[in-house]
């Protein structure tokens, strides 16, 4: 691969630490939701594949790299008279005030690689208007030339579509991009983009789930920039 001029990276696991940020907010959304009925609270937690007891998401929920639709979907069996409208923009607006736990201090990583002259992106299969959300709460979203979100008119991942757009939006090649990722679906879009690809394990995905679609598998993102000054 040529030198690397571009980097996207995927939001929740991967600039967020997924179980620091997202494990608690599930508590809270699911609490409120349930409004007191512990076996409403129980239902809603099976259909999202997340643990009460432990207040974690289960590694196989399709919360972790679904869109919000997906997550609202998740929810709407045990909520037969929300309709799934009102789910979903239940949850966009608890996302957007999550507690967000940085994977590594992202300001200076950022400001690194911008220093190199990459093009920066963020592309996540949250809502676009969620994305920007936390970007801002994170004091960082000066330093992207491009956000998206699974409703930004591109689709979602592990479609290539968005990561395409990204490049077409920075005049960037793809086969000098790297798509930063914590999920399968992340790789899967990469690879299918013509892009390297990263996997870290901030996500709840391990090193053997991610290993064989990634460049590397890194701890987080923080080893992203020493890793770069090697290709």
């Amino acid at each position: 691969m040529s030198k690397i001029h571009a980097v996207l990276f995927d939001k929740d696991g991967t600039l967020f630490d997924f179980s620091a940020t997202w494990d608690t907010w599930a508590a809270g959304v699911i609490a409120d939701f349930a409004g007191g009925d512990s076996e409403l609270a129980q239902r809603l937690a099976d259909g999202a594949r997340y643990d009460l007891a432990a207040r974690r998401f289960l590694p196989d929920s399709p919360v972790i790299a679904g869109t919000n639709r997906e997550a609202a979907e998740c929810f709407a069996g045990a909520l037969p008279n929300w309709p799934i409208a009102r789910i979903e923009a239940h949850l966009s607006t608890a996302a957007a005030t999550a507690p967000l736990a940085q994977a590594t201090p992202l300001r200076p990583m950022l400001q690194d690689l911008a220093a190199q002259g990459m093009a920066l992106g963020v592309m996540t299969n949250d809502a676009e208007a969620v994305a920007h959300a936390h970007l801002q709460q994170a004091g960082v979203s000066d330093l992207f030339d491009f956000v998206a979100g699974f409703d930004s008119g591109f689709g979602g991942k592990p479609s290539p579509a968005p990561l395409l757009a990204f490049c077409d939006h920075t005049g960037r090649d793809p086969a000098r991009t790297v798509m930063v990722g914590d999920s399968r679906h992340d790789l899967v879009a990469g690879r299918a983009a013509g892009m390297g690809t990263v996997g870290v394990l901030t996500g709840l995905a391990n090193q053997d789930e991610l290993a064989p679609l990634a460049d590397v598998v890194l701890p987080h993102i923080g080893h992203l920039s020493d890793w770069l000054a090697t290709r």
